[in-house]
C-alpha cells in the first residue's frame, strides 16, 4: 500500500514557485515589460527634459509674451517634446516588449509626478490672491466667506491637477508611441 503522502517530498525553502504577485497593478515582472528601474529613469528623463526645456523657452518668451503666458506655452512645448525625445532614447527597449503597456507604465507614473508638481508649486508659489483676483473679475458683486473662499480654491487646484494629469498622459502616451514608432530597430 503507497501512502500518498509519505512519497510526497515537503515543500523547502530553496525550490522557489512561481507566483503572482505584482509590486504594483501597472508594472509586472521583469520577463513581461521593462523592468522598474528602466521606467522609473525614462520617468526621470522626462521630468528632465520638462524642466530644461521649459525653464529656458519661460526664459527666452518671457519678455516677449509676458512670464504666465510663457510659462504656460513652455510647459506645452516640453510635455510635447520631452516623451517624443524619451521615446527615441527608449525605442528598442520598448519595441521589445508590450509597445502599449510599457508606454502605460511610464505615462502613469509621470502623469502622478506630474500632479504632485501641480500640487508642490501651488504650495510654494502663493496663487490665493490670483484666484481671488480672477473670481472677483467675474463675479463682481459676490461676497464670499472665508469657507466660500476655501472650496473656490480647493475647486481651482483640483482643476489644475485634473487637467495636468489628463494632458501627461495623453501628451506622454502620444509622444512615446509615436517616437518608439519611428526609430528604426537596428540590424544585427
Amino acid at each position: 500500500m503507497d501512502n500518498p503522502r509519505i512519497n510526497q517530498q515537503p515543500p523547502t525553502s530553496h525550490r522557489k514557485e512561481p507566483t503572482n504577485t505584482q509590486a504594483f497593478p501597472f508594472i509586472t515582472r521583469e520577463g513581461d515589460t521593462l523592468k522598474l528601474g528602466d521606467v522609473i529613469t525614462a520617468v526621470a528623463w522626462l521630468t528632465v527634459f520638462l524642466v530644461v526645456i521649459s525653464f529656458l523657452l519661460t526664459l527666452g518668451l518671457a519678455p516677449v509674451i509676458g512670464a504666465y503666458n510663457a510659462f504656460e506655452l513652455s510647459t506645452f512645448v516640453s510635455l510635447v517634446a520631452g516623451p517624443i525625445i524619451v521615446g527615441y532614447l527608449y525605442a528598442q527597449k520598448i519595441r521589445e516588449e508590450n509597445r502599449t503597456r510599457t508606454i502605460a507604465n511610464i505615462a502613469v507614473i509621470f502623469a502622478v509626478l506630474a500632479m504632485f508638481m501641480v500640487l508642490i508649486e501651488d504650495a510654494v508659489v502663493e496663487w490665493a490672491p490670483y484666484y481671488r483676483a480672477e473670481y472677483l473679475k467675474v463675479n463682481s458683486t459676490a461676497t464670499p466667506t472665508a469657507f466660500d473662499w476655501y472650496n473656490i480654491q480647493v475647486s481651482v487646484l483640483s482643476q489644475e491637477v485634473f487637467l495636468a494629469v489628463v494632458l501627461t498622459l495623453a501628451f506622454t502616451f502620444i509622444g512615446l508611441y509615436i517616437a518608439s514608432v519611428l526609430k528604426k530597430p537596428k540590424r544585427t
